[in-house]
């Protein structure tokens, strides 16, 4: 496949990215609001730093697909942002468990917030996996640092999951607190590669073209 028609289909990946995420997030907030379940709207928090993410990159693929050139230094740029909303999602991850675990708060069953996880179970980790192999081929160290942040909201929808689920069978409140502060440790990990422009670039050549 040419280079175009990779930069074609990453343009498209991020914006369905962007849309998806978008109505995931209204939907989490609003139920998780509803069913006063913190780690829900903190599910729905993430999805707006996965818009934010998905725009950066998807305002350098139109760049490039469109124009044709590579600008270096305004891919590190955006890449460093890409490692901030890293930090961010740690740090909201981080605060939303620890308040979740410590807080009286009375929650209720949410079906809906049962629903939607289950479907992002089932999609993020394949469009992780879209977006990897599609920024693998392009040398993109934007794209694939993307399909990393995908990656672990994949896994944050299955703590989320979780801890939905047990609540709902067994009312424990704690289960999905204690995942996502795994989960938590993880992007700041991958946050600190981001910044460093490191992310992703194990087996390529990340200056250029992939060469894996």
């Amino acid at each position: 496949m040419d280079t175009k028609k990779l930069q074609l289909r990453g343009i498209r990946l991020e914006q369905f990215t962007i849309t998806y995420n978008v109505i995931e997030g209204v939907i989490a907030v609003t139920a998780g609001f509803i069913a006063s379940f913190v780690s829900l709207i903190g599910f729905g928090f993430d999805s707006g730093i996965e818009v934010f993410a998905a725009f950066l990159v998807l305002s350098r693929l139109r760049a490039q697909f469109y124009s044709g050139e590579f600008n270096e230094d305004k891919e590190r740029k955006a890449l460093k942002l890409i490692g901030i909303t890293f930090f961010l999602l740690a740090t909201y991850v981080t605060f939303s468990s620890i308040r979740n675990l410590l807080a009286d708060t009375v929650s209720e069953v949410s079906v809906i917030g049962i629903a939607l996880t289950c479907l992002s179970v089932l999609i993020m980790p394949y469009l992780g996996h879209l977006k990897m192999s599609t920024g693998r081929k392009l040398g993109s160290r934007l794209l694939m640092a993307d399909a990393k942040e995908t990656q672990l909201c994949a896994w944050l929808s299955v703590s989320t999951l979780a801890g939905l689920v047990a609540f709902y069978f067994f009312s424990w409140n704690w289960v999905d607190s204690m995942a996502s502060l795994v989960i938590a440790v993880f992007a700041i990990i991958e946050g600190r590669e981001a910044w460093a422009g490191e992310l992703a670039c194990d087996d390529c050549d990340c200056i250029g073209k992939c060469t894996c």
